[in-house]
């Protein structure tokens, strides 16, 4: 993040901490850590808001555009695109998966996903997917036995891999956590059920 230039920006457009942390939905002490380099990784919707209240662009905010990877024979530039972030998913029991049409997250342009959603809870940390996670889905509405799907549980959304027989009528979900038991769902209880999408990457922040 460049702290210089996020203070820079919003003493010329002359607003304040207050009324910039209002228009991105956080606190002026929030703001202010931004500014003084205390928080360095920003999510990537409060980026894009940050540049939209601020009049510029994410990469000219956060200084991407100075960078010059080509210099480094180990680095190759990415292509990226943007993904809508639809809300947040259940790592854990399920929740509601509110919808944020208005937040983003960049992605790399040959991934095959449709949108992404944020991940709550730690009940797919096996899979190597925390708290936070930003899961990158791919939208169908069945998956091959074993893998991770974003399901949805009469309007709640939750990740888990997925396992279903047919010939029994059953249907489970396990998590990636010995601390949680699966769901299991047989009979009429599958009527309940849709799979959104199959789970096909994931991004973690850099700590």
């Amino acid at each position: 993040m460049q702290a210089n230039k996020l203070r820079q920006l919003r003493k010329e457009k002359k607003i304040t901490l207050d009324e910039l942390a209002a228009r991105i939905g956080t606190s002026k002490q929030t703001i202010h850590r931004y500014e003084n380099g205390i928080i360095n990784n920003i999510p990537p919707e409060k980026i894009e808001r940050l540049a939209a209240a601020l009049g510029t662009s994410p990469s000219e905010l956060m200084g991407w555009d100075q960078i010059t990877p080509m210099k480094y024979k180990n680095t190759v530039p990415l292509s990226t695109k943007k993904l809508p972030l639809l809300g947040s998913i259940s790592c854990g029991q399920p929740i509601y998966a509110e919808e944020e049409h208005e937040s983003f997250a960049s992605a790399d342009m040959n991934l095959d996903a449709d949108f992404c959603l944020r991940a709550v809870g730690d009940s797919m940390i096996g899979a190597r997917i925390y708290d936070g996670d930003t899961v990158f889905i791919r939208s169908q509405d069945s998956v091959d036995n074993g893998e991770i799907a974003a399901v949805i549980i009469n309007d709640e959304a939750t990740l888990k891999r997925v396992y279903y027989y047919p010939e029994e009528g059953k249907l489970i979900l396990s998590p990636e956590n010995p601390r949680y038991a699966p769901l299991v769902f047989v009979g009429g209880e599958l009527e309940q059920i849709k799979i959104i999408g199959k789970a096909v990457a994931f991004q973690s922040a850099v700590i």
